[in-house]
């Protein structure tokens, strides 16, 4: 047993999401969206090195000593998986884990609206789930694929990395590849995507220019397409992906983009009013026909503006999600304000 399996067990007992294991701290974790250092001894960076190169295998130990960084997973049989992310820095050594629960949450468990499985009905097209680190991407993604996993007869091919949740086969056929284990990059993965056969292709993070406009041309051969970009809300997130080509081809990507894209998911989460848990709130936006109109007409501007006026149709604003967790009294006032784009109309609730 590794020595910081004790550790990692006793952390997703505590649903706490997060342990650093920094070289000159004690261990921290975060838990409820806050960082606690425990009450050990500081860490020098011979014992850093120790706890962590011990879950390592010699070739990821091997990559670490060329780029000086690493992303990786461990598993404790029964308490979970755990997205390691390793760097060297000036004072010394340190590695985030991210803690992956070992059940796959459903759509409705995680208290997602049905809307979205609605979006999930789509045969081809681009859906794409955005937010700041930590914010559940990961955890909302897995719900999604494992929902098509139960009831489509799909082939599913997910590029991550690393892989975090792994899926079972149900109706479908999930085969999930791994960066660096599996395949050479993103890039590489879903160049050879388009001859597997794939229904359905997850990709980890949509992060380059290249991984991006692959996406886009799987999205338009038939394929439907699921990723994650770290945005915070709907219209910034075209206007990234757009943005990411160079000024000559964005006429071209910008009508692309209007007619794949099927919806977009901004998620954030947020401390719940009596502190005890982290409370979801959602801007939702649908690819229907007037979405698709401002896109192509360049007038992202006016996105936000046509969700309110959609609301019918299930998108949703942050700022209405926001005001709607602080009327149920799921979240303060204060909380809301400071994550909304406009804190004054939750001065009234304070």
């Amino acid at each position: 047993m590794a020595k910081l399996d004790e550790l990692f067990s006793a952390a997703a007992k505590a649903n706490a999401s997060d342990i650093h294991i920094v070289t000159g701290e004690p261990i921290i974790i975060r838990h409820l969206g806050k960082l606690k250092k425990l009450e050990n001894a500081s860490l020098s960076l011979t014992k850093c090195q120790e706890v962590i190169f011990e879950l390592l295998s010699p070739s990821q130990q091997k990559i670490f000593e060329q780029t000086l960084q690493l992303d990786f997973v461990y598993e404790i049989p029964g308490s979970g998986r755990f997205r390691g992310s390793l760097m060297q820095h000036q004072r010394g050594l340190s590695a985030v884990f991210r803690i992956i629960p070992p059940a796959i949450l459903s759509i409705d468990t995680l208290g997602l609206p049905d809307i979205i499985k609605k979006i999930l009905d789509n045969h081809q097209g681009i859906i794409l789930v955005t937010g700041a680190t930590g914010q559940g991407k990961s955890t909302t993604l897995a719900a999604m694929i494992d929902y098509l996993n139960e009831n489509r007869s799909h082939h599913i091919l997910t590029i991550e990395d690393p892989i975090e949740f792994v899926h079972p086969f149900k109706k479908g056929v999930v085969n999930q590849r791994e960066l660096g284990t599996d395949t050479l990059s993103y890039a590489n993965a879903l160049k050879g995507a388009l001859r597997q056969d794939p229904d359905v292709i997850m990709i980890g993070e949509l992060r380059d220019l290249e991984t991006i406009s692959l996406a886009i041309t799987a999205s338009e051969t038939g394929h439907l397409v699921i990723g994650t970009l770290s945005t915070s809300s709907a219209h910034k997130t075209v206007e990234r992906v757009i943005d990411s080509f160079p000024a000559n081809e964005q006429n071209q990507i910008r009508s692309m983009v209007s007619e794949t894209l099927k919806g977009i998911i901004t998620q954030r989460l947020l401390p719940s009013i009596d502190g005890g848990k982290m409370v979801l709130a959602l801007e939702i936006l649908i690819g229907t026909l007037p979405i698709t109109n401002l896109i192509r007409d360049e007038k992202t501007y006016q996105i936000p503006s046509m969700i309110q006026t959609q609301k019918k149709n299930g998108m949703i604003l942050m700022d209405d999600s926001l005001l709607q967790l602080v009327q149920d009294g799921k979240i303060s006032a204060k909380t809301a304000m400071l994550n909304s784009n406009k804190p004054d109309k939750f001065k009234s609730y304070l």
